[in-house]
C-alpha cells in the first residue's frame, strides 16, 4: 500500500527521474532526508525498478519499429523461447500472450533489410519458433512507459 506522498513522489520521478531529492522535497514541503528515505523504501519494495534515459531511436539509426507475433512449440508454462528472444539486442519487449500466438515481440532496427536479417538469422536459429507474423509501424502517435498512478478512483497523470 502506498500513500498520497509516495504517489506524488512516483509521479514526479516518472515524469523526470533526474529530479533531485531537494526539488521533490521543495514541491512536497518536506525535508530532503525524508524524501530520500521514502525513495529508498519505494526502490526496496520494487515500486521503483530502475532509472533509464529515453534515447532517440532515429538518431541512433534504429528508426524502424516492428511488432512480431511468434508461435512456438514449447510445453505449457515454459518460457524458454521468450528468454531466448529477450536476449537479442534488437528486442525491446517480449510479452507472453494468450491466443493463437505465444509471444508478442517489440523490435527496433535500422531498416527493412535489418529486420529481414533479424528474422532469418537469430529468430530462425531458435528451434522452438514455428512461425512469425510481422507488423511494421508507419508512425507512432504515443509511446510511453509512464503508468497512471491511481489515487482512489482518480488517475494522477504528469503530462509530457
Amino acid at each position: 500500500m502506498i500513500d498520497d506522498i509516495d504517489r506524488q513522489i512516483l509521479s514526479i520521478l516518472q515524469h523526470d527521474a533526474r529530479t533531485s531529492n531537494a526539488e521533490i522535497a521543495r514541491q512536497l514541503c518536506m525535508a530532503p532526508s525524508a524524501i530520500l528515505e521514502r525513495i529508498r523504501k519505494l526502490e526496496t519494495r520494487q515500486l521503483i525498478q530502475g532509472y533509464e534515459a529515453r534515447l532517440n531511436p532515429r538518431a541512433l539509426d534504429l528508426g524502424l519499429l516492428a511488432f512480431i507475433s511468434v508461435r512456438a512449440d514449447e510445453r505449457m508454462g515454459s518460457a524458454s523461447t521468450g528468454e531466448l528472444l529477450a536476449a537479442l539486442p534488437e528486442v525491446q519487449e517480449v510479452h507472453h500472450i494468450a491466443g493463437e500466438d505465444c509471444y508478442l515481440v517489440k523490435v527496433r532496427v535500422a531498416s527493412t533489410e535489418a529486420l529481414g536479417r533479424l528474422l532469418r538469422e537469430p529468430f530462425a536459429a531458435i528451434p522452438t519458433i514455428r512461425s512469425t507474423r510481422t507488423t511494421i509501424v508507419l508512425s507512432t502517435i504515443k509511446e510511453s512507459a509512464a503508468l497512471p498512478i491511481m489515487k482512489g478512483e482518480a488517475h494522477v497523470h504528469v503530462s509530457d
